[in-house]
């Protein structure tokens, strides 16, 4: 990690095609991370992020890069007052949040032999040393940790700490 960008790899005990699934297919990440995405996956197609019973979308959450099975690339969500209602954020936090530069994300899914898929998330664009980059270099292992252990074992990390509350008492993002 710089202080711009969040890079973090895993091995999965699954094919390419799965890890794939798991990252966009709603009932994989509703397990997981505790939210789903509305989006066809197309390059340049919006993207809505549905946590919580909150639906957040904005003409500048887009998918950037979709490859099945190799490469995910898509910009980081918007942060909205309904968004911060649902997963417990008060205002002050949010404001700042929201006043950040919008980050993007990037999967690159790589078979290793025959049983093993390597995941790296990319996470990039954060203000140097700014809150957003904080909460999320602690959210991500959790979550690429609990997408390996579904994969794995059927069952993702326990909710604590994990979907949609990221670890310690700061929320995913």
């Amino acid at each position: 990690m710089s202080d711009s960008v969040i890079t973090y790899t895993v091995y999965i005990l699954a094919d390419p095609a799965q890890v794939w699934e798991a990252l966009t297919d709603p009932a994989f990440t509703r397990r997981y991370w505790g939210l789903s995405f509305e989006t066809d996956w197309a390059v340049g197609s919006q993207m809505a992020w549905v946590e919580r019973g909150a639906r957040t979308s904005d003409p500048e959450q887009v998918v950037l890069d979709c490859v099945p099975d190799r490469r995910l690339s898509y910009t980081w969500h918007t942060f909205t007052r309904e968004w911060a209602a649902a997963v417990g954020v008060g205002e002050e936090l949010r404001a700042e949040l929201a006043g950040q530069p919008r980050t993007k994300v990037a999967y690159e899914i790589e078979p290793v032999g025959d049983a093993l898929t390597r995941l790296t998330v990319r996470h990039e664009g954060f203000e140097p040393g700014g809150t957003l980059i904080g909460m999320c270099s602690q959210a991500w292992p959790m979550l690429a940790s609990s997408l390996k252990t579904l994969l794995e074992t059927g069952a993702p990390l326990p909710e604590e700490g994990v979907a949609g509350s990221g670890p310690g008492p700061e929320p995913a993002v």
